[in-house]
């Protein structure tokens, strides 16, 4: 049979494209031909197809040979297309029947020797396969683990082109030896969540007050203070109070590190939500994503559903820190390229911390600070004023005082979390016809129209507005935070001290509570 097809699946950002791959024997001198828009890895296909099908036991055409990749409009990289070419051109040449690769799709790079390597997305590349309608699909067998989370699919890990002419032909599985994990360039460990407990926090009741309420209402929050004061320890028990994915992110969030190379070989589904740390001078691409050929996911969407934490926020480039404002309001990142546009999805709990001046003191007490006043308003306009805006809650971390929180017993990471969990479950029933699950997500005027605040806490915002001291979306983020504190404290509206307590957060100024002596108009004052 001088022509055949087989299937395998392209990546485009996250979205996957189904592949056909078309193998044409000829009349004419021996040459390989490979059309369909291939980058340089997928053309050298061709010299690890050939070597590989030979040192197989097979013979390799001795003719003109003219491989195909439909669509051919769809700009097509890396190596995971090898075996599939290798199985089209077999069955081209009689050695395979076309017919079993009519329903299966094919994933995985052939070494020299005819040995599968393993190949990054394995995971979403399968589900995009589940969802055009394959019930089989053929993986590297390091890669059959993630590619098994996949449900309503049948995985099949070869170690070699071997094994599937053996599987295609429904002849005996020859043995051969077990694969080698290739070396990963990136470390598993910057998804590892910290085990950490918030028992551990003496003292810093607002501190843990701001944390509860940004998991609650998954909130951005902006940590700041003096060396030392507890940042990183509250930014790290954040994590612990947020619930467990649900499956369809779970899925998501997996996908998207199988896609980055974060999951391990005996990969499992991401159940918690990650805790991404990108160092304070990561680069633009390692932090948006991006690389040669089709653009890779970078920190912010491998940090999707779950946390980015960035400290000493100050110290990073301000334009890098900038490329934030967009995925911040969308939830996704765009790559552009001139081939094509990579979408990833990077909807995350943004955490950032900063020391209040270079050296550390400034606004602290029985400290001196030694910046000049230049030095110090040059340090804190490195966070622009576009991201503090979208920023939800700020506050102020000072060290504890000795002694402080000895007193009283200080709440564990589980007792906080059942308090965040009924706040969500309380949010997804008050949301639950709308698509949205959180107050964040909320968009401002459906906010205002189907979500109003009581009227008394309608003119405390107002007032606060008319005075300059909130912008338009510090109203509608405002609000946003009054709802969060209205769910963990069981009410059904937030009322005037909530909203007052809410814009407290926002600000950075201290907590104190709402009392009769102090009216609503003294707080615009």
């Amino acid at each position: 049979m001088p022509l055949a097809q087989a299937w395998s699946v392209a990546l485009v950002g996250l979205e996957g494209h189904l592949v056909e791959i078309e193998a044409d024997i000829a009349q004419g001198l021996p040459k390989t031909t490979l059309i369909g828009l291939p980058d340089t890895s997928l053309s050298e296909a061709r010299d690890r197809v050939r070597a590989a099908v030979v040192n197989s036991g097979e013979k390799f055409p001795d003719r003109k040979v003219t491989i195909g990749l439909s669509p051919a409009t769809l700009p097509k990289t890396g190596s995971h297309y090898d075996v599939s070419i290798a199985c089209a051109l077999l069955a081209a040449a009689g050695v395979v029947d076309n017919a079993r690769l009519r329903h299966v799709a094919i994933i995985g790079e052939l070494g020299l020797d005819g040995r599968m390597r393993e190949v990054r997305g394995a995971l979403a590349m399968t589900l995009a396969a589940s969802r055009s309608g394959f019930e089989r699909v053929i993986v590297p067998e390091l890669n059959a683990g993630e590619a098994r989370l996949v449900p309503g699919i049948e995985v099949y890990g070869m170690r070699s082109l071997r094994q599937v002419l053996a599987l295609l032909r429904q002849t005996e599985m020859p043995d051969e030896d077990p694969p080698r994990a290739e070396p990963r360039l990136i470390s598993e460990s910057l998804t590892r969540v910290p085990e950490v407990d918030l028992h551990d926090v003496l003292g810093q009741r607002e501190g843990r007050k701001a944390i509860e309420a940004s998991a609650a209402g998954g909130h951005h929050i902006f940590l700041h203070g003096p060396p030392g004061s507890g940042k990183t320890m509250l930014a790290e028990r954040l994590a612990g109070l947020l619930p467990d994915l649900s499956t369809d992110d779970s899925l998501e969030v997996s996908a998207v590190h199988s896609l980055a190379g974060l999951l391990t070989n005996d990969a499992e589904l991401v159940v918690r939500p990650p805790f991404i740390a990108p160092h304070h001078t990561a680069s633009l691409p390692s932090l948006i994503g991006g690389g040669s050929g089709m653009p890779r996911p970078g920190a912010i969407s491998c940090a999707h559903r779950g946390i980015l934490f960035i400290d000493e926020a100050p110290e990073m480039h301000p334009l890098t820190l900038d490329t934030l404002r967009q995925p911040l309001e969308s939830g996704f990142i765009e790559v552009h390229r001139a081939a094509a546009v990579a979408k990833f999805p990077a909807r995350f709990l943004l955490v950032l911390a900063a020391n209040p001046c270079p050296c550390g003191l400034a606004g602290t007490p029985n400290n001196v600070c030694n910046c000049t006043p230049q030095n110090l308003n040059r340090y804190r306009q490195r966070i622009s004023g576009p991201i503090k805006d979208r920023i939800d809650i700020q506050r102020q971390i000072l060290p504890a005082a000795r002694g402080e929180g000895e007193a009283d017993r200080p709440e564990s990471t589980a007792e906080v979390a059942a308090r965040v969990r009924l706040a969500r479950e309380r949010q997804a029933h008050r949301y639950q016809d709308t698509g949205w699950t959180l107050n964040s997500e909320i968009p401002g005027p459906i906010l205002r129209r189907e979500y109003p605040i009581d009227d008394s806490s309608q003119r405390l915002l107002e007032d606060l507005y008319a005075a300059g001291r909130l912008t338009a979306r510090g109203f509608d983020r405002v609000s946003r935070v009054a709802w969060t504190l209205a769910d963990l404290a069981g009410a059904p509206i937030p009322t005037v001290p909530l909203t007052h307590t809410a814009f407290q957060l926002r600000t950075g100024v201290p907590l104190t509570p709402l009392t009769n002596d102090r009216p609503l108009r003294k707080l615009t004052s």
